[in-house]
């Protein structure tokens, strides 16, 4: 606990600890929304393409990675909900073949540009998160505060309309609920929540923070909105004990924040084997 308290009193871990709330919590906003839809899949097709776009960002030297990697992994969210609906490529093939196009590519300008000399450790670090999450400036954590109120605010004004087109998208349709928009909107907002977990979980874990959580409460809980509360819940609260638990135990943030997840869905499944 001294080891803790003395740890928290330093500026960067509390960085630390800001952003991974809000984007723990922002992803299980949305993470319901998805598995609903069988769209979970989705988060991982797009991290890849963030790992891509992250790639052109370090051979350009950027100082700001985010001016790259947002625009392109939003581009791809747009790209790949039009895809969903043409009959000759469908939506699962779509997001296969662009994710492993992205990480092909990526990882070719990473090895063609090195700009390390440890490329290994730059693109394991890239891919499953490392400790750049305890390395962050005060104006990304603005920056990640500011895009995390804006996810927020869209998901508490637009709800009732993102739970129709969760449930019934034909009916919502019928109903004259415009469904190409919103399912455009939760694409775009799964895009930007990829973005800000890319320095904390890595690229190839970010669809854990989408899917254990909303996994977890169904286990449970039967109705859209407890399901919702409690993933947010159960997402914050494991973003919080994984970074505690690597703190303390100097393990990577991202795969303990992942370990969290699994463990505490597994504890989900058995109190819900338990009340039914």
């Amino acid at each position: 606990m001294e080891m803790l308290i003395e740890y928290l009193s330093y500026p960067f871990v509390r960085y630390a600890v800001i952003v991974a709330v809000l984007i723990a919590f922002c992803s299980s906003l949305l993470g319901v929304t998805l598995v609903l839809k069988r769209m979970s899949y989705i988060g991982d097709g797009l991290s890849h393409v963030a790992f891509g776009a992250l790639a052109i960002a370090s051979v350009l030297k950027l100082t700001n990675n985010m001016y790259i990697v947002l625009p392109v992994t939003v581009l791809a969210a747009v790209l790949l909900l039009a895809f969903g609906k043409n009959a000759a490529i469908k939506g699962d093939a779509a997001i296969a073949m662009l994710s492993v196009g992205a990480l092909a590519f990526g990882y070719l300008l990473m090895n063609k540009f090195a700009t390390s000399s440890n490329l290994a450790g730059d693109v394991c670090s890239t891919l499953f998160g490392s400790m750049s999450i305890l390395t962050l400036s005060q104006d990304q954590v603005v920056l990640c505060l500011i895009l995390s109120v804006i996810v927020v605010i869209v998901f508490i004004l637009f709800y009732n309309r993102i739970f129709a087109v969760t449930f019934d998208e034909t009916f919502a349709k019928a109903a004259g609920v415009r469904t190409d928009a919103y399912n455009l909107l939760i694409a775009v907002i799964i895009a930007v929540i990829i973005v800000l977990a890319m320095n904390l979980v890595g690229s190839l874990l970010i669809s854990a923070l989408v899917i254990f959580p909303a996994m977890a409460s169904m286990r449970v809980f039967k109705s859209f909105k407890a399901v919702t509360v409690s993933s947010a819940v159960f997402s914050v609260f494991c973003a919080l004990a994984g970074i505690v638990i690597s703190i303390i135990a100097d393990t990577p943030v991202g795969s303990t924040i992942v370990a969290c997840d699994a463990v505490m869905f597994g504890l989900f499944c058995v109190v819900g084997a338990i009340r039914q």
